[in-house]
């Protein structure tokens, strides 16, 4: 017990203590997001869609942390979702201090723009770019009143200068309006002490998404230029960093998580 008040008291902003919005928080990079940040010493709320065994899992798994976290469900392409999800928040805790857009959807499936259909185009807009638009029309006025705040994005190695993708027209359409938006958000709301920042995560899949960088090392990866795959540890790393109140000159910033690896140009 006094171990878990030292840890409270790092991230309080005078009596408060410091609270973020995670989205899809339960598995994948968000899960390893989710436990930096209650490492870090914050509450968390995360997001789920129907995910009930993971949720399940991650509930033992978390066990001492229970009370520091509020689990929501939740669809990112559902704008009532993600307002509900955002007065949900604020309820329980508040505040958000932190705003880390981790869910988005994505096609893997390889095929060019003619054969996407308008379904696929339109969840690939409202998962990655909409969503964003409601969430910020959210969170931002409850950053303003706190004078601080901290707003994380995803893409793409590239993004911020529009690269052509191949075979991924949406997800990289989205992606680049993201990193416009954010950066936007960086220079609109500086005056009020909120950052916006975005991160592109290099070559991280299957079980490497939530594993640490030891297992990394452990394994090896011969496509990666550094000789490991990237992990959820190392995204952790990258949004505590970016949350941290000493960070607050690092805003509009793309900060590309990859190792070195060429991730847009394998398949030319």
């Amino acid at each position: 017990m006094k171990l878990y008040n030292i840890i409270l008291c790092i991230t309080k902003v005078g009596d408060t203590l410091r609270h973020a919005l995670i989205t899809a928080g339960t598995k994948g990079l968000g899960k390893r997001v989710t436990e930096q940040l209650l490492k870090d010493g914050y509450s968390v709320t995360v997001t789920h869609r129907d995910d009930n065994d993971k949720l399940d899992a991650v509930k033992n798994e978390w066990g001492r942390h229970l009370e520091r976290i509020q689990f929501i469900r939740g669809d990112v392409t559902c704008k009532e979702d993600l307002i509900r999800i955002s007065e949900e928040t604020v309820k329980a805790w508040g505040r958000i201090d932190a705003l880390v857009m981790n869910a988005g959807p994505y096609i893997f499936e390889r095929k060019k723009l003619i054969d996407y259909s308008e379904e696929e185009w339109n969840k690939m807009l409202d998962g990655n770019l909409n969503s964003a638009f409601y969430l910020l029309k959210q969170v931002i006025p409850i950053m303003r009143k706190q004078k601080s705040g901290r707003i994380i994005a995803y893409a793409f190695q590239g993004a911020d200068h529009s690269p052509g993708w191949l075979y991924r027209s949406a997800f990289a359409a989205a992606k680049v309006g993201l990193v416009s938006l954010t950066k936007t958000i960086a220079i609109e709301e500086a005056e009020n002490g909120i950052t916006a920042n975005v991160i592109c995560p290099g070559k991280i899949v299957g079980e490497m998404k939530e594993a640490s960088i030891t297992q990394s090392r452990q394994y090896g990866h011969e496509e990666t230029p550094i000789g490991r795959s990237g992990t959820g540890e190392d995204i952790g790393r990258t949004i505590s960093f970016l949350c941290d109140e000493n960070s607050d000159m690092i805003t509009g910033a793309v900060l590309e998580v990859t190792g070195g690896m060429d991730v847009l140009n394998r398949f030319r």
